[in-house]
């Protein structure tokens, strides 16, 4: 299966790690069925191994109807049938732990399956109901939502209660099939916290947090008011002693946290990574930024800044599975990102795209903390215009068709060109578009210049180097357009932003390029370089 990596820094691994987003449903097929599986990705160890990676972050693989892409989770402790079993998962972690890859979970404690037997005993009219939030609605009779609260699904005007025919309405921030909790019970703590040491005691290194700022809600449930401190739903301040409670669960294993926290106000973030809460929280600013010098760092610079006084490193990512895919992005007019912007026929130059997603995967590589990495950006692979008969995100539905939803970074991987379904497995739940076969993995391990061989490349350089990761960064004097930045032992970042070619700062070794220097050694526009002083 390959040959264990020694880790890096094995006390505070997760500080400098390049950690790997799997979405499951869509990595690799290996019963033939369509579905991305267990069995899929276990075959794929090895090339994950190649890649560098230092951990894997697995997208919910739980029982669930998929009515949100597994975000509604009907039981923690089981694996969905279509990814396997549970003894799959188990082997799955100890296999990429001998090659030295950590696994991280995705845990989401905000809402459950409407199909989750608490929400089922609940709809029966048992005292479950207490660990909902279940409301008579408003007027005469009871015929209007118990608030006004938006939904959370960015275009979606779709009302965030469902009334059942009892008369009574609960709440759900997202999907009605996504009943949220009332973290004002006891027992769902409890829960909880025994879901973290299930999957702990199982070999897990450590938990994404999906929704995190969304747990607690004020009892009294207000109709939202733009503006009001604090918020009725949103990064309220009981949410601490529930992440101090998980922290003290962590670190009786040695596991690590990293929350999904939405907010734009950085002193309320860096709370969430005190020494007793979080270990580390995704980076929104730096991935929705547009391909902008100037604002990229201010991005960093604030993102160094928020971290510093709570000593957590910052994370660093371009994608996800929620977001347009990077060479679409960057290829566009509009090159930041907004889940409100999305929309069906925009333009994208993929030939410019790929070139900035080249500069932009050394640029984050080269920053002080984690990178996490989406799968198929290592291939290069652009966002996918489904037809719309094809698409089951529910953002497209709840938006009125409007909004392309996310499926469109979720096409099923190409593996081997010459194979059907460009290697994935049976025909995906997706389908691949026709170019698919241009950007499997083999065609392109055999292609020095391929994106996949960029990746790799960088991983290396990044493993060996140990300037690189978690530790100082000192920007250096650069034309307008252009990012230069020191790290420690000596290595230099450049990356040009600008119009036209610009002049390497003084240099003893190039240590990779994102692309080839013009003839006289100067970096070309969009590319980005690597140097030891």
């Amino acid at each position: 299966m390959g040959q264990p990596r020694p880790a890096r820094n094995q006390s505070a691994w997760w500080r400098s790690a390049v950690i790997y987003q799997v979405y499951v449903r869509s990595f690799a097929d290996g019963d033939g069925d369509g579905t991305g599986d267990l069995a899929g990705v276990r075959a794929r160890l090895p090339y994950l191994a190649e890649l560098g990676v230092d951990a894997l972050w697995f997208n919910p693989w739980y029982l669930s109807p998929l009515a949100d892409g597994g975000y509604d989770v009907a039981d923690y402790r089981t694996i969905d049938p279509a990814f396997g079993t549970l003894a799959e998962a188990e082997k799955l972690i100890a296999e990429a732990r001998e090659l030295g890859i950590r696994t991280l979970v995705d845990i989401v404690p905000n809402h459950v399956s409407d199909q989750h037997p608490w929400f089922r005993a609940a709809l029966a009219g048992g005292p479950e109901r207490d660990l909902f939030h279940f409301r008579p609605g408003r007027g005469e009779h009871g015929e209007l939502p118990p608030n006004d609260w938006p939904s959370q699904f960015a275009g979606s005007t779709e009302p965030v209660w469902t009334r059942l025919p009892d008369g009574d309405w609960y709440l759900h921030l997202f999907t009605p099939e996504q009943p949220d909790l009332n973290w004002d019970h006891p027992a769902v703590h409890r829960e909880h916290e025994e879901i973290l040491r299930f999957w702990f005691e199982r070999g897990v290194a450590g938990v994404r947090i999906d929704s995190a700022a969304l747990l607690a809600k004020d009892p009294d449930l207000p109709d939202y008011v733009e503006g009001r401190d604090p918020n009725p739903y949103v990064d309220r301040d009981e949410l601490h002693d529930i992440y101090r409670s998980w922290r003290t669960v962590a670190d009786a294993y040695d596991g690590i946290f990293v929350g999904e926290v939405w907010l734009p106000d950085s002193e309320r973030f860096a709370r969430y990574l005190r020494p007793d809460e979080l270990h580390t929280a995704f980076n929104f600013s730096f991935l929705s930024c547009p391909w902008d010098a100037a604002r990229l760092r201010t991005s960093i610079d604030e993102t160094l800044a928020e971290h510093a006084p709570v000593g957590a490193p910052a994370t660093w990512v371009l994608c996800n599975h929620d977001v347009t895919r990077t060479v679409t992005r960057y290829g566009r007019a509009e090159t930041g990102f907004d889940f409100t912007a999305k929309e069906f026929g925009t333009p994208t130059d993929l030939a410019l795209g790929t070139r900035r997603a080249r500069a932009a995967a050394l640029l984050s590589l080269a920053l002080p903390g984690a990178v996490y990495v989406y799968q198929g950006e290592e291939l290069g692979l652009p966002e996918v215009e489904l037809p719309r008969e094809s698409i089951q995100d529910p953002m497209y539905s709840r938006s009125g068709g409007t909004d392309p939803g996310r499926d469109g970074c979720r096409v099923p991987l190409p593996w081997t060109a010459g194979e059907p379904n460009s290697g994935f497995g049976g025909e995906p739940w997706l389908p691949q578009p026709a170019d698919w076969p241009g950007y499997a993995a083999d065609r392109q391990a055999g292609d020095p210049g391929s994106m996949l061989n960029l990746y790799r490349a960088a991983l290396r350089v990044r493993r060996a180097e140990p300037g690189f990761g978690d530790g100082p960064l000192a920007w250096l004097p650069a034309p307008e357009g252009v990012l230069a930045f020191a790290r420690t032992d000596g290595l230099l970042c450049v990356v040009n932003l600008a119009d036209g070619p610009v002049e390497l700062p003084g240099h003893s070794r190039l240590l990779l390029a994102s692309g080839p220097l013009d003839n006289d050694g100067f970096l070309p526009p969009d590319t980005a370089a690597w140097l030891r002083a």
